[in-house]
């Protein structure tokens, strides 16, 4: 085509597929301004106004507000800087998106009132950062000024929730109950109180490690006498609490009297917040890890065969 024909708003219209409006717009703006007049007036455009207004058109598409495309066609700025800029901004805007999406398919599921829904919408929408915060201050009223337990602190800073970013319905869920429950005051001061026992246990001298091999022994021992339906209060428990006290005495060096069961009825007493296997188990979910097995079931068991044992 003759680079000298020009063309009216009209054959632009035509030709690109916008609106007569839209174009006087481009036009009025400067953006896309007119090559010359016609003898009546009207505006007339050559091929590279033509050319400009389809640049113009591709990035209106692409999100691009009308600022940074007259910088870009002024060379102000060049197309890469814009496109990797752009990219960045897409980015946060498919996270919100999906972000938003997880939320309302969790609403969907979980039935939530509007109050709900409120509150998810806006711990989903925190960062990284200020999730880790979160956890960080619970930790920090929780522990704060008590000689813990340093490996159980250090391994609760390093489970932090990672939210990804497109979580499942399942996955907000979980952040929001855990959210929850490490503002809940009463949370915060159950698991205090553990603190405050093994802070106090370990001042006099008695170990309160985490003991792997023991917790499992008590695992697979009680989860075979749940499985048989064996009751807490029956002969057979008795029989089955002995083996375990037994084993308890060996591995703290104390003797294997009612003062041992005494104390480690207590032991399991304060140690017996379902909420704290739940903070686990919802962490697991949210960082897309192994759940595992609930214990609940077995520390019950154990606790009520002793409480039968013992009187209490």
């Amino acid at each position: 085509m003759d680079g000298d024909t020009l063309f009216s708003i009209g054959d632009l219209a035509r030709r690109t597929g916008l609106t007569v409006k839209t174009i006087r717009f481009y036009s009025d703006a400067g953006i896309v301004p007119p090559t010359d007049r016609s003898p009546a007036g009207y505006r007339l455009y050559d091929i590279s106004a033509l050319a400009r207004l389809d640049l113009v058109r591709t990035l209106r598409e692409l999100g691009l507000d009308l600022a940074v495309i007259r910088r870009v066609l002024d060379r102000e700025v060049s197309m890469p800087e814009i496109a990797a800029a752009h990219a960045d901004a897409l980015e946060v805007q498919i996270r919100t998106l999906r972000l938003r999406r997880a939320v309302l398919r969790a609403v969907a599921k979980r039935g939530s009132t509007t109050e709900e829904t409120d509150l998810m919408h806006k711990l989903a929408k925190l960062s990284d950062a200020e999730r880790r915060r979160l956890i960080g201050d619970f930790i920090d009223d929780t522990f704060g000024g008590l000689d813990a337990n340093a490996d159980f602190v250090d391994m609760l800073r390093s489970a932090m929730p990672e939210l990804p970013d497109d979580p499942e319905p399942d996955q907000v869920d979980a952040w929001v109950e855990l959210a929850e429950l490490a503002q809940d005051p009463d949370f915060r001061a159950a698991v205090r109180r553990m603190a405050e026992y093994q802070a106090a246990e370990r001042a006099r001298g008695d170990a309160t490690g985490l003991h792997h091999d023991l917790t499992e022994t008590v695992r697979e021992t009680i989860g075979r006498a749940l499985d048989t339906g064996i009751a807490p209060t029956s002969v057979e428990a008795g029989r089955i609490t002995a083996t375990l006290t037994a084993r308890y005495a060996e591995t703290f060096g104390r003797p294997d009297d009612a003062e041992l069961r005494g104390w480690l009825l207590t032991r399991l007493e304060v140690a017996g917040d379902p909420r704290t296997e739940r903070y686990w188990h919802l962490l697991a979910v949210i960082n897309g890890w192994p759940v595992p097995p609930s214990l609940t079931p077995v520390f019950a068991w154990f606790t009520e065969a002793l409480r039968a044992g013992t009187g209490r």
